[in-house]
C-alpha cells in the first residue's frame, strides 16, 4: 500500500484515480501530476516501484497544496472574511449559506434541523 502525503492509498485502484483521495487533488491535478513524473495512469497503486512513488511524492509537493496545508489555508480565509466583517464572513458566522442561496424554504444543510417557533404552543383552558 502506497503512502503519500499521509494518505494511504488504495492497492486496486489505478493510480490516476488513487491520487485523487489525496486531499486537494483532483482528476485534472492528478494528471497533470503523473505526467510530469512520468507514471504510467493505468498502473495499479500496488504495481508501482518505489522510486516511482517518491517522483510521485515529489511531484505533488512542487505541484499542489495537499492535506494539511489546503485545510489550514481555507480555515484561515473564512477566519479573515469573518475577522473583517464583510458579508461573506457574517454568512459563515451565522451559518447561513454563503453563495446567495435562497433561504426562505430550503438552506437546511446550513441551517441545521428545524426548531418550533418560540411562543406558538396552544394555551390550554383553566
Amino acid at each position: 500500500m502506497a503512502r503519500i502525503a499521509g494518505v494511504d492509498l488504495p492497492n486496486n485502484k489505478r493510480i490516476e484515480v488513487g491520487l485523487t483521495y489525496i486531499y486537494g487533488i483532483g482528476p485534472a491535478i492528478s494528471k497533470k501530476i503523473l505526467a510530469e513524473s512520468k507514471v504510467d495512469p493505468d498502473k495499479r497503486v500496488k504495481d508501482l516501484a518505489d522510486e516511482e512513488i517518491n517522483d510521485l511524492r515529489k511531484a505533488i509537493e512542487k505541484n499542489a497544496k495537499v492535506e494539511g496545508d489546503l485545510r489550514t489555508e481555507i480555515a484561515m480565509n473564512i477566519k479573515r472574511l469573518m475577522d473583517i466583517g464583510c458579508y461573506r464572513g457574517v454568512r459563515h458566522r451565522r451559518g447561513l449559506p454563503v453563495r446567495g442561496q435562497n433561504t426562505k424554504n430550503n438552506a437546511r444543510t446550513r441551517k441545521g434541523k428545524r426548531g418550533t417557533p418560540v411562543g406558538s404552543k396552544k394555551k390550554t383552558k383553566a
